[in-house]
């Protein structure tokens, strides 16, 4: 049961998937936000103009309104949205990283080395020794 476990979890929290249920989410959330934007800002604008109705041709609508609350209702719901999911995929991310070693970052290449004449420390490039003058081997 624990390898099942172990398999379910591997699966689960691969980048793909994640990736995919966050798409699925975030896309889900827009098209509500283009939805309200559609039917609450576009389509009043446009009945502004009249609409063609079957009996009576051309007709200009009365009290037709622009629903911007609505709209801003409809944003409000795609950021909380948007954050609620951020702020999960970042604690997935954390605890997917918990159990994991930091790995010991590698040395330094040394950017120093000794004179063999006098000791003293100089540039690894240094072709003479500035303390001592000595000539030394490349």
């Amino acid at each position: 049961m624990k390898k099942f476990f172990e398999e379910f979890k591997a699966f689960a929290l691969r980048g793909n998937v994640v990736d995919l249920a966050v798409g699925v989410l975030i896309g889900g959330a827009f098209s509500g936000l283009v939805t309200a934007f559609t039917e609450d800002i576009i389509n009043p604008l446009l009945s502004l103009f009249g609409g063609a109705n079957a009996e009576f041709g051309w007709v200009i609508p009365i009290g037709s309104g622009i629903l911007i609350g609505n709209f801003i209702s409809s944003v409000i719901n795609f950021i909380i949205t948007a954050f609620i999911i951020f702020t999960i995929m970042k604690t997935l991310n954390k605890l997917n990283d918990f159990g994991k070693k930091a790995e010991p970052a590698a040395p330094a290449a040394p950017t120093t080395k000794i004179c063999p004449y006098c000791k003293s420390e100089i540039a690894i490039e240094a072709t003479r020794c500035p303390h001592c003058t000595s000539q030394l081997d490349a």
